[in-house]
């Protein structure tokens, strides 16, 4: 793959900064309501926030294409050159958590990211950087998590890093999470229009299904009468990126009470959507607040 020779910049489309809009907009108010908690329960509970894919707040398209080079000649240019400042704005809110866990499997990216930060001064002792897979920090924040902790969590990949079991061990866990889906981007390129799971191990390991239960979900057979005969012929269904979405709610829904059924929907310059950005929670105070902040940044 021939590399990149344009000049690398920090953001991407409006859709990463109506993304993050959304998501800052949501933790003032959880914030808010679970500090009040605190107040009335005596520090009950302790708060913990896990971004599981911190970056280094100003990743360039050529790192990511060197560290991922399985989707790389499915993405173009403005769907790579994302502006990861999800964890400075949670920094630099006035209310804060017990807990802060900034999490990227690139090393460079999130020693960047923590120096950032300091020069910033809005680094504490509370803060940890960690150089780790997420579905490895996952599976140890689920086992951190007990009834005097509650966490936010925020899963914020380009591509489909995150396993499907490593959420599963979310459950009946007190966790609010937001998580990006890249519908459109990259799983609906990798549900080719002729039937061809495109690499099939990791649809399956993404959606915790076979290929098998994947191919029932996007594609049915028709039958086409020709000069030879009827012959059948597999095709994909019809708006494919929404029903990649609806699918991925429908299993969240097995892990969480109250998952919002209608997603953030995020767009390219084309007007293509690219992602979905979806909420989980199992307290309904919470989905109402997400669907209030969802429906106001989707009109």
């Amino acid at each position: 793959m021939n590399k990149v020779s344009e000049p690398q910049i920090s953001w991407g489309g409006d859709w990463t900064e109506i993304k993050l809009e959304a998501f800052e907009n949501y933790v003032n108010a959880y914030l808010s309501i679970m500090n009040s908690q605190k107040q009335k329960y005596n520090g009950w509970p302790t708060t913990i926030y896990f971004d599981g894919f911190a970056g280094s707040g100003e990743r360039s398209l050529s790192s990511i294409v060197e560290e991922n080079n399985l989707f790389a000649e499915y993405l173009i240019k403005e769907e790579l050159e994302l502006y990861k400042g999800s964890a400075e704005r949670v920094l630099s809110l006035i209310q804060k958590f017990d807990y802060y866990f900034f999490v990227d499997n690139d090393k460079p990216s999130i020693t960047l990211l923590e120096n950032k930060l300091k020069e910033k001064g809005i680094v504490n002792d509370k803060c940890y950087f960690l150089c780790k897979d997420v579905n490895f920090q996952l599976d140890r924040l689920s086992k951190f998590i007990n009834d005097k902790k509650a966490a936010l969590v925020l899963l914020d990949p380009f591509g489909m890093q995150i396993d499907w079991s490593s959420i599963e061990k979310l459950k009946d866990k007190r966790v609010d999470l937001w998580i990006l889906i890249p519908s459109g981007v990259i799983i609906n390129r990798f549900l080719d229009r002729k039937g061809k799971l495109i690499f099939s191990n990791k649809l399956q390991s993404y959606f915790g299904l076979t290929e098998d239960e994947i191919r029932n979900r996007f594609y049915a057979t028709e039958t086409v009468d020709t000069l030879f005969g009827s012959v059948d012929l597999v095709v994909k269904i019809n708006d494919s990126v929404s029903k990649i979405a609806e699918l991925y709610i429908e299993k969240l829904k097995s892990i969480w009470k109250y998952v919002s059924d209608e997603p953030l929907k995020l767009y390219n310059t084309k007007n293509v959507p690219i992602y979905h950005f979806v909420f989980a929670s199992n307290n309904q105070t919470a989905l109402k607040i997400a669907k209030q902040i969802i429906e106001k940044k989707n009109k």
